[in-house]
């Protein structure tokens, strides 16, 4: 009896996927061809935190709405310009010397955790958000990482292909 009285998505969540959506990137992230793709994406300037999102709505069967996407990107695109991109610039920009200064190793290496905490609240922030939203009502399988590859024309098919075989398998 509780297999039947257990709904879909409940089915979908214990089974299939993470619950939260820092558990699901950082699991998702750790597939075969994944980082490599992730930071293709980010290379030609896609937000990968949302990438990630649409991933993980789509897995939950949230219905992509515009409107919704529109919501995410009021919360991502400024967190990423004033807090990630600042963060990730100062540990790019000393990627070199650190390799030559073992104290500016050090400092880098905090730099790079400040840059995944940062990444790790958006999550967050994006989660909360798209926690109101209802589950498992989605028929297209992939419509939030198409709604936000149609946004961005140039980025690279091959390394979206490679995210949604990472999580759909087809």
């Amino acid at each position: 009896m509780a297999a039947e009285s257990t709904s879909f998505v409940d089915r979908w969540l214990g089974g299939n996927m993470c619950a939260d959506l820092w558990s699901f990137a950082l699991l998702t992230y750790a597939r075969p061809g994944v980082e490599d793709a992730c930071l293709r994406l980010q290379g030609q300037g896609a937000d990968v935190c949302l990438l990630l999102c649409g991933l993980w709505l789509d897995q939950r069967g949230v219905t992509f709405e515009q409107r919704r996407l529109q919501a995410l990107r009021q919360i991502a695109d400024p967190w990423q310009a004033e807090v990630v991109e600042p963060l990730r610039h100062v540990r790019k920009q000393w990627r070199a010397m650190a390799q030559q200064d073992a104290e500016l190793g050090v400092l880098r290496e905090r730099v790079k955790a400040l840059e995944l905490d940062a990444e790790r609240q958006l999550l967050s922030r994006l989660e909360a958000l798209a926690q109101i939203w209802p589950l498992g009502e989605a028929t297209d399988q992939g419509a939030w990482l198409e709604g936000l590859a149609t946004e961005a024309a140039n980025l690279d098919r091959d390394a979206l292909h490679q995210l949604r075989v990472a999580i759909t398998g087809t």
